[in-house]
C-alpha cells in the first residue's frame, strides 16, 4: 500500500510562525507556534531557520531530520515581492524539507481560507496591511506592500504611530485636543505624553508597546473622539481602496465577489470600524460580499497545499474542522502516530 502523503504547511507572521503537517486526506498530524518570521530584518536563510526549529521541536521530540513532508506549502508576510517569494523557495528547498515546495504572500493563506471559492480578494490588516486578488480564471492582482515607500497606510503599527502622534501634538498645543493624551500615559505608565517620548527615544521604553494603543484607540472613536474618530475612518478607507482596486484590475466589479477580510485589526470585529468598511464597500462594490476570516491563516496554506495534491473536497472540510475546534497552535501539538514536546 502506498502511504499517505504529506503537506507541512507554513503561515509565516510579524510576531509568530504557525507549522501545520497534514496528511493527504486531511487530518492534522501536529501544528507548532514558533517565534515571528522576518527575512527582512534577519535575513532568508536565518527566517527558513525559523520555520525549521519550529518543525523539528514539534515532529519527534526535536530529533526529526528532512524531508518533513512530500510538499511545502508557505504562504509569508515577509514575502511581499515575487522575487522575494523566489529567494524564500531556494532557502526551503536547499534544505531539503520536501521535494517540491511552493511559497506565496501570506494574504494568498488568507482568501483560501476565507473565500467559499478558491478565488476573490483577501484584505489583511494586522500589524500592517495588504492585499491580493485572485482571479477565477487564475489572474492576479496584487501591491507591493512595503510601507509608506509603496503608498500603503493601515494596519496596526500606522494606527499605533499616528494616536501618539496626535497625543504628542494635543498635549503641547500644536493640535486638537483628544483623548488619546490620555490613552498614551496610561499605556506607557507615564504623567506625561513627553516623558513617554524621551522614554522611547533613549530606549527606556519598549517601542512593541506601541501596538498597545490600538484597542483603546478604537474605543476613542466608539466614545466620538473626534481625532480617534479621523484614524479609524481612514483605516476603513484603506481597507476599502485595497479592495476595491484589486477587484477593479481583474474586472470583478460588475458580479458577485467575496472579500475576505483577516489580521488581528479587522478579525475583532470592532463595531464602528466593521460598519465603516462595510458602508465604503456598500457605495463603491455594491456585489461584493464582506467575510471575516474564521480560521486562521495556517487552514488556507494547508489547502493550498492540498490543492497541489489534488486532495479531495472531504480532505478540505477535514483541516477546516480541525482549525474550528482548535484555531490556535500551541507551542507544540500532535496527533497520531507523532511525539510531540515542548511549552505549552
Amino acid at each position: 500500500m502506498t502511504a499517505a502523503r504529506t503537506v507541512l504547511a507554513v503561515d509565516g507572521g510579524n510576531s509568530k510562525t504557525d507549522v501545520a503537517l497534514v496528511r493527504e486526506d486531511g487530518t492534522v498530524l501536529a501544528t507548532a507556534r514558533g517565534p515571528a518570521f522576518l527575512p527582512q530584518s534577519a535575513g532568508a536563510a536565518a527566517a527558513v531557520e525559523v520555520i525549521g526549529r519550529t518543525v523539528r521541536r514539534a515532529l519527534a521530540g526535536g530529533t526529526a531530520s528532512p524531508p518533513y513532508a512530500d510538499h511545502v506549502a508557505a504562504y509569508l508576510a515577509g514575502a511581499d515581492l515575487p522575487v522575494e517569494e523566489e529567494v524564500l523557495r531556494a532557502e526551503l528547498l536547499t534544505r531539503g524539507y520536501a521535494a517540491d515546495v511552493a511559497v506565496g504572500n501570506d494574504t494568498f493563506a488568507l482568501l483560501r481560507a476565507g473565500s467559499s471559492t478558491g478565488w476573490g480578494v483577501a484584505v489583511v490588516c494586522g500589524a500592517g496591511i495588504n492585499a491580493v486578488g485572485v482571479s477565477a480564471a487564475g489572474r492576479i492582482a496584487r501591491f507591493p506592500a512595503l510601507g509608506r515607500v509603496s503608498g500603503d497606510w493601515g494596519g496596526g503599527h500606522h494606527l499605533a504611530e499616528e494616536a501618539f502622534w496626535h497625543a504628542v501634538r494635543a498635549e503641547d498645543g500644536r493640535g486638537a485636543a483628544t483623548v488619546l493624551t490620555e490613552v498614551v500615559r496610561a499605556c506607557f505608565g507615564t504623567a506625561t505624553v513627553e516623558e513617554a517620548v524621551i522614554g522611547l527615544h533613549v530606549g527606556d521604553l519598549p517601542a512593541d508597546r506601541l501596538h498597545a494603543l490600538v484597542p483603546p484607540l478604537l474605543a476613542a472613536a466608539a466614545d466620538g473622539d473626534t481625532v480617534a474618530c479621523s484614524l479609524v475612518e481612514r483605516q476603513a478607507e484603506e481597507v476599502a481602496l485595497l479592495g476595491v482596486v484589486a477587484m477593479r484590475r481583474l474586472g470583478l466589479l460588475a458580479a458577485p465577489c467575496e472579500v475576505v477580510l483577516g489580521g488581528g485589526v479587522l478579525t475583532a470585529r470592532h463595531p464602528l470600524l466593521t460598519s465603516l468598511i462595510e458602508r465604503h464597500y456598500a457605495e463603491r462594490a455594491p456585489l461584493a460580499r464582506l467575510v471575516i476570516a474564521d480560521v486562521p491563516p495556517i487552514v488556507g496554506a494547508a489547502l493550498l497545499g492540498l490543492d497541489r495534491l489534488g486532495a479531495p473536497s472531504e480532505a478540505h472540510a477535514r483541516v477546516r474542522a480541525h482549525f474550528l475546534r482548535d484555531p490556535q497552535p500551541s507551542a507544540a501539538s500532535s496527533s497520531g502516530s507523532f511525539s510531540i514536546t515542548g511549552e505549552r
